[in-house]
C-alpha cells in the first residue's frame, strides 16, 4: 500500500525501493531489540534517579559560637554576606507586632552614621543592605566587599534605634492594621493563626493598634541585646571568595561580638480539632468567600515522611493539576484558583486547603473541598499522579540550585537541624524511591478530614444557612476572637420602628422632613495628599453631584439627574448601565431611610451586630435589582453606625453634630476596594436648604 501512495505522488521506482528497504532494516531492529511488544497505554518505567553533584560548603567556627559556611562561586565578581539567628519563636503578648520593628530600627542609624548617611554608602558602593529581627544581609561586588562588611557589623554593633524613626515605623504599622482590619483575606489569616493555634501561641498571636502602641524603644533595644549573639548565629557566605579569604575577613569583622546565653522558649502546641468545626466572620460587604479548611499538623523537615507529605501535597493542591484545582476551577468554575499546602516547621505547622468563591457557591465548594480530601485519604494516589508529582518537585528542586545561595541555605540547614550530611545530594533519589504506598500512608497519618476547621470569611446572612450543614457554627470578629454574643432584646422588632428611630435620633421626622437641599465639604488625607470632597443634594428634583478635587484638580465627578448616572475621571465620562445606576441612585437622597420604601427597595431585620463594641440592628436592604446593602442602626440611641457596600466600600461614622436641628455625620471612616487605606474625612462645611442652581449638576 506505501508503495502505491509513493508512486501515485510521483516518486521514481528507484526512490521507492530505497525507502522500502530503510523501512525493512528499521523494522529488523525493533524486532530484534524487542520494541514490537511495548504497550503504549502504559507510561515507560522511570530512570534511575540522577546523582546530584553538589558543591559542598566549606565551613569553620569563630571562638564566639559564630558557624560561618563559605560557597564560592567565580561566576560573577560579587559576594553576599547573610547573618541568620536561630532563636525560638517568641509571644509577644501585649507587644504584638515588636518583632517587626527590628530590621528596621537597626538601620535607622548607628553612633557613626545618621540613616541618610548610611544609605548613601550603600548606594554609592551600588551594594544591599537589609535587616530583620532574625537577619541581616549585605551584599556588592568583590572590590568592595570589606565596606559592605564594615558597613553591616556598624548595624550590627551600633545601632542607635532614634525614637523619631520608630514613632514613623508604628505609624505606617498603624496604617497598615488599619487597611488589614476588613481585608478578607487578611482576617481570614488570623482565623486560621488564631482556630489552630489559640492567641496565645506565637502562630495564633494578633497584633492590634493597641499591641503597636504599647512597644517602646526600650523593648527593641532588649531583643537586640537579648538575641543578637553569635552563638545563635549562622553567617553564609557566597561569590567571589574562597575559605581563606573568608575566615580573614570573619574575624577581622566578627571575632568582637561577644556571646551571650539566649533565653529558649516552651509552648504547648495544639492537637488535631475533634469533629468538624465551622468558624465564620460575617462580613457583609463580601461578594466572595474566603474559605480555608485547615487543622494542626506536627511536620519538620527532619521527619522521615517529609517528602511523602510533600508529594501528597502537590497532588491534592500544588498547582493547576491539583486535584483541588481542577475540580473548583476547571469541572465547577466556582473559583480562579484552589490550593492546599502542608508546612514544615520546627514546632508546628498547619495543613490547608483555600479558595476564594462566590458567595452564592460558598457551601458548595466547601463540600467539593471537604470531599477530595476525603477521597484522598480514603482511595489514595494514583501512579499517574505520582509520578506527575515527583517530575515537577524534581524540576523545582534542580531549578533552585543554579542559585548558590542555595547550597549555602542548604550548609546552614543541615548544620540546624541535624540533617544527614547527603541530605540534599540525595533528595532526587528519596523522592524517586517514593512509592504511591508511602503518600498514602502519609495522608491517612497526616490528614484528619474527620477533625479540622472550616474557616470562612463572607456574607453571613448569605452563606449562613448553607454552612450549617457542616456543623456547628461558631462566629468570630475580623481580629480573630469570638464574637461577642449580642442577644436581640425585641425580637419583634421591625425595619419601620428602626429607621423611625433613627429619624428621631437625628432631630425627629418633622425636622428631617424639611431638608430639601444640601451642600456638604469634606476633606481627607491619603498618604501625605488631601483630598477635598463636595456633594450637593437637591432631593425635590432627584438630582445628586460629588466631585474629588487632589490637589486643585478635579480628580473624579459623579452627577446623577433625569433618572440617569454619569461618572467622569481621567478625562473620561462614562454613562451607568442600569445595575450601576440602581448601586448608586439612593446617593440622590440625604437620608435614605425616608426613599427606600417608595423607590422599591425591600428590608429586612437581620437580628444585632457588634459594630465597635455597640450593639447595633443589621439591616438588609435590596434594591429592585436584588444587589444589597447593609446598614447598622444602634440598638441605645438609634443612629446609623455603619454601612456597608459591596460596590463602594464600608462607611462608618463616628461623630454626629447638629445643624439646624438636624443631626448629621460629620467624621466618617470609609474602606473602599478602590482606594489603598482607609480614608477618614471630616466635614468643614454643610449648608442646609441652601440655594442651588442647574449648573451645579452639569
Amino acid at each position: 500500500m506505501q508503495v502505491i501512495l509513493l508512486l501515485a505522488k510521483g516518486a521514481t521506482e528507484d526512490t521507492v525501493m530505497k525507502k522500502i528497504f530503510i523501512y525493512f532494516v528499521f523494522s529488523l531492529l525493533v524486532v530484534q531489540a524487542g520494541f514490537a511488544q511495548v504497550d503504549r497505554s502504559k507510561y515507560p518505567e522511570p530512570g534511575p534517579a540522577p546523582e546530584i553533584k553538589i558543591g559542598e560548603a566549606e565551613t569553620f567556627t569563630l571562638a564566639n559560637g559564630l558557624k560561618v559556611f563559605v560557597v564560592e562561586n567565580r561566576k560573577l565578581p560579587r559576594v553576599a554576606f547573610s547573618l541568620v539567628l536561630d532563636r525560638d519563636p517568641i509571644f509577644e503578648g501585649d507587644k504584638a507586632g515588636l518583632t517587626g520593628f527590628v530590621g528596621e530600627m537597626m538601620t535607622a542609624g548607628t553612633k557613626n552614621r545618621t540613616k541618610d548617611q548610611l544609605d548613601e554608602e550603600v548606594d554609592f558602593i551600588g551594594a544591599s543592605l537589609r535587616a530583620s529581627s532574625t537577619s541581616i544581609f549585605g551584599s556588592s561586588l568583590k572590590q568592595h566587599q570589606e565596606k559592605v562588611l564594615e558597613l553591616m557589623t556598624d548595624v550590627l554593633y551600633n545601632p542607635v534605634f532614634p525614637a523619631e524613626e520608630l514613632e514613623k515605623q508604628k505609624k505606617q504599622a498603624l496604617t497598615g492594621l488599619a487597611t488589614n482590619k476588613d481585608d478578607p483575606d487578611a482576617i481570614s489569616g488570623r482565623l486560621v493563626g488564631a482556630v489552630n493555634f489559640g492567641k496565645n501561641h506565637p502562630y495564633g498571636q494578633v497584633q492590634t493598634e493597641e499591641s503597636t502602641k504599647n512597644i517602646q524603644l526600650a523593648d527593641i533595644k532588649a531583643y537586640h541585646e537579648t538575641f543578637f549573639r553569635p552563638n545563635i548565629a549562622y553567617l553564609a557566605i557566597v561569590g567571589d571568595i574562597d575559605k581563606a579569604e573568608a575566615e580573614k575577613l570573619v574575624k577581622q569583622y566578627f571575632s568582637k561580638w561577644e556571646k551571650k546565653e539566649v533565653p529558649s522558649f516552651d509552648y504547648e502546641n495544639p492537637s488535631k480539632p475533634e469533629g468538624i468545626n465551622v468558624a465564620l466572620v460575617d462580613r457583609s460587604a463580601s461578594v466572595q468567600s474566603v474559605i480555608n479548611i485547615t487543622h494542626p499538623v506536627k511536620m519538620h523537615i527532619t521527619n522521615d515522611d517529609y517528602l511523602s507529605t510533600q508529594v501528597l501535597d502537590y497532588i491534592l493542591g500544588g498547582g493547576a493539576s491539583s486535584r483541588l484545582f481542577m475540580n473548583l476551577r476547571e469541572d465547577k468554575g466556582y473559583t480562579y484558583g484552589a490550593y492546599s499546602s502542608i508546612g514544615s516547621d520546627k514546632l508546628i505547622t498547619r495543613f490547608s486547603a483555600r479558595a476564594s468563591v462566590r458567595s452564592e457557591v460558598t457551601d458548595s465548594a466547601v463540600y467539593e473541598m471537604l470531599y477530595e480530601i476525603r477521597n484522598i485519604v480514603d482511595k489514595g494516589v494514583t501512579e499517574e499522579e505520582l509520578e506527575s508529582a515527583k517530575a515537577n518537585l524534581s524540576g523545582s528542586f534542580g531549578r533552585s540550585l543554579e542559585s548558590p545561595s542555595t547550597i549555602a541555605n542548604f550548609a546552614i540547614n543541615t548544620e540546624r537541624y541535624g540533617l544527614p550530611a547527603d541530605f540534599y545530594a540525595t533528595y532526587l533519589q528519596r523522592l524517586n524511591d517514593i512509592t504511591v504506598e508511602d503518600v498514602n500512608q502519609a495522608a491517612k497519618k497526616y490528614l484528619n478530614p474527620e477533625g479540622l476547621y472550616i474557616t470562612v470569611v463572607g456574607n453571613g446572612s448569605g452563606i449562613k444557612d448553607g454552612l450549617s450543614q457542616f456543623g456547628e457554627i461558631k462566629m468570630y470578629n475580623n481580629m480573630g476572637d469570638p464574637a461577642r454574643e449580642v442577644e436581640m432584646a425585641n425580637e419583634d422588632i421591625t425595619v419601620e420602628e428602626i429607621f423611625e428611630k433613627y429619624i428621631e435620633a437625628i432631630g425627629g421626622r418633622e425636622n428631617v422632613e424639611k431638608v430639601e437641599t444640601a451642600k456638604i465639604t469634606s476633606s481627607a488625607e491619603v498618604q501625605g495628599m488631601k483630598l477635598n470632597l463636595t456633594s450637593i443634594h437637591d432631593e425635590p428634583n432627584r438630582q445628586f453631584a460629588q466631585s474629588v478635587e487632589m490637589m486643585g484638580n478635579v480628580a473624579s465627578r459623579t452627577v446623577i439627574k433625569d433618572g440617569k448616572a454619569k461618572v467622569t475621571a481621567m478625562g473620561q465620562s462614562q454613562e451607568l448601565n442600569d445595575e450601576q445606576f440602581e448601586a448608586v441612585k439612593m446617593s440622590m437622597f440625604i437620608f435614605p431611610e425616608l426613599h427606600y420604601e417608595e423607590m422599591g427597595y425591600t428590608m429586612e431585620v437581620d437580628g444585632v451586630a457588634d459594630v465597635e463594641g455597640k450593639d447595633a440592628y443589621k439591616v438588609i436592604i435590596r434594591n429592585p435589582t436584588g444587589s444589597e446593602i447593609v446598614n447598622y442602626y444602634s440598638v441605645e440611641d438609634g443612629l446609623k453606625l455603619r454601612n456597608e457596600n459591596p460596590m463602594a466600600g464600608d462607611t462608618t461614622y463616628e461623630e454626629y453634630e447638629e445643624y439646624e436641628g438636624v443631626f448629621f455625620p460629620t467624621v466618617s471612616t470609609m474602606k473602599s476596594p478602590q482606594i489603598p487605606v482607609p480614608l477618614k474625612t471630616v466635614v468643614e462645611s454643610l449648608e442646609i436648604n441652601t440655594e442651588i442652581s442647574e449648573a451645579d449638576f452639569n
